[in-house]
């Protein structure tokens, strides 16, 4: 014969309360780390946007040789309209001035995707040279030491002193689109020479960059007279 265990009653609402209790425990423990979370985000936004604010701008003169004042534009749709403070949802562009007042050329951001993840730089274009002239990253997760070393490596960097981006003939695309060539394998004044064990970050840089000059690089060449600095200078 078997023999049948009975739990009393009373036991199994102790077990219950307990096994609710622990439940309410942990949910409240979760919601106070949720707001915590929200909180310290909330409270170090305006830090971080501050501080990436700084880096770009101290990126754009980085990348224009000679510059010492700059406006920011931004693309409506038809023109490019100075920024005056006003958030706007367009592509972004700084243009750049010398002490006296000449066009260094344009800072304008691209994106492209990584091994790791988005790559996010700033390059210089100067109209007068129809040419890159100055490349900064300012965001990457690229493995160290291979990956980051497009932030790092004489060789890449100097892909872009001069980096043809001519303007064709009909005045809305390129001569030639910036393509990527393998290390040491540079022919052409518009080939990105790319990092040996580092291929998907030189070749994702190349692609943003040929993806950013080819649409905005005619606009900015004929609208290039329009640009005159304004009043704000930058030690």
């Amino acid at each position: 014969m078997s023999e049948t265990i009975t739990i009393a009653p009373e036991k199994k609402q102790a077990d219950t309360g307990n096994s609710n209790k622990m439940l309410f425990a942990m949910v409240g423990i979760g919601l106070m780390c949720a707001l915590l979370i929200v909180l310290t985000y909330e409270g170090t936004k305006p830090i971080i946007q501050k501080n990436k604010a700084a880096a770009l701008e101290q990126a754009i003169f980085k990348v224009l040789p000679g510059t010492v004042t700059t406006s920011g534009y931004y693309w409506d749709g038809t023109a490019f309209t100075p920024l005056n403070g006003a958030a706007a949802s367009g592509q972004l562009v700084y243009a750049g001035f010398s002490e006296s007042g000449q066009l260094t050329g344009f800072a304008l951001p691209a994106v492209g995707l990584g091994y790791a993840g988005e790559i996010r730089v700033l390059y210089g274009y100067d109209p007068a040279q129809e040419a890159i002239v100055g490349f900064y990253v300012l965001e990457s997760k690229e493995t160290p030491g291979l990956g980051d070393k497009i932030e790092k490596d004489p060789a890449f960097k100097a892909n872009f002193e001069a980096l043809s981006v001519a303007v064709g003939t009909d005045g809305n695309s390129l001569k030639n689109k910036i393509t990527y060539a393998k290390s040491g394998e540079k022919q052409n004044a518009w080939e990105v020479d790319g990092i040996t064990g580092a291929t998907i970050s030189s070749e994702a840089v190349t692609e943003a960059l040929s993806t950013s000059t080819a649409e905005w690089v005619p606009k900015l060449y004929e609208a290039k007279e329009a640009f005159k600095p304004q009043t704000q200078s930058h030690e």
